[in-house]
């Protein structure tokens, strides 16, 4: 999830002490006809992160993680705020969707920076091991997926994720806790993005994609693909979405997360192919 709308500065972002207090970003926009069950996602509330390691993720993004002291667990899809605190006391927040989930108080985000970003310079390029964050979370009740209890006497629905750019990062905490459970859910992951160099996560998703029949990836690449890729680099279109997704016939639950635009592009041409408008769950981030 990106830098979203917020009366801070970057400035002010900028000046605070890697060693000072977080904020938070506006929630992701999230949408969905299902609720999720009462107690089924933990408490939210405010902790102090301490960041373990802030690597490299694409050209542009960085993958932190983070020791959150009094995290609850998080459930795959969730997100959590991140506020920043100037010296003057000026403030910033931000949310970001979680790469990690489960009872782990080790929480992994993924955090694209943007040129004109409030908060996501400073955690890109100056955020560094031993730096302590405010967070709070975590969020969102919705936009999650949970492994199928083994005795539950209904058949899990297949999965569908559709991700544009870092809109995969709740979607990779999907996937990997669907491997972790072992769960035989029929996934399916469908991921746009610019070139090969710009994705997020792409050992781990490759990894997922060799050691499961549950589990398929499919990438698309806008710009630029790799050399004798099947298909030349451009937008998904209406046929090519209905191509690489779960038939609307087998009932699948629908996960799209990405750019506003891109977002109710896919969600609307899903409704034109047959799926059901309660089964699509969206997700998107905006501008700062």
């Amino acid at each position: 999830m990106n830098d979203g709308p917020s009366t801070a500065t970057d400035a002010a972002a900028r000046a605070m002490p890697a060693s000072g207090t977080p904020a938070a970003d506006p929630a992701p926009a999230a949408a969905s006809p299902a609720p999720v069950a009462a107690g089924a996602v933990p408490r939210a509330g405010w902790h102090t992160a301490t960041v373990v390691a802030v690597t490299r993720e694409t050209p542009s993004a960085a993958r932190l993680e983070l020791e959150v002291d009094g995290w609850p667990g998080n459930a795959a899809g969730q997100h959590l705020d991140v506020r920043l605190t100037a010296p003057d006391g000026y403030t910033a927040t931000r949310s970001y969707s979680i790469a990690s989930s489960g009872p782990s108080a080790r929480v992994v985000l993924a955090v694209d920076r943007l040129p004109d970003g409030e908060v996501s310079p400073f955690l890109v390029d100056e955020l560094r091991p031993g730096d302590l964050l405010e967070v709070h979370g975590p969020l969102g009740a919705f936009f999650v997926w949970k492994p199928v209890e083994q005795r539950s006497p209904v058949p899990a629905r297949p999965v569908q994720l559709i991700a544009g750019g870092s809109g995969v990062v709740p979607l990779f905490a999907m996937a990997r806790a669907h491997a972790d459970a072992d769960d035989l859910t029929p996934f399916r992951m469908l991921y746009s993005v610019r070139t090969p160099d710009d994705v997020y996560f792409s050992d781990e998703l490759m990894a997922l994609a060799g050691s499961s029949d549950a589990f398929r990836l499919d990438l698309v690449y806008t710009r630029r693909a790799p050399d004798a890729w099947p298909t030349p680099p451009g937008r998904i279109m209406r046929d090519a979405l209905a191509a690489a997704v779960i038939p609307a016939a087998e009932r699948p639950i629908v996960y799209v997360c990405g750019s506003t635009g891109f977002v109710e592009r896919v969600a609307s041409w899903l409704i034109e192919l047959g799926h059901d408008a309660g089964s699509i769950r969206t997700e998107r981030f905006g501008g700062t």
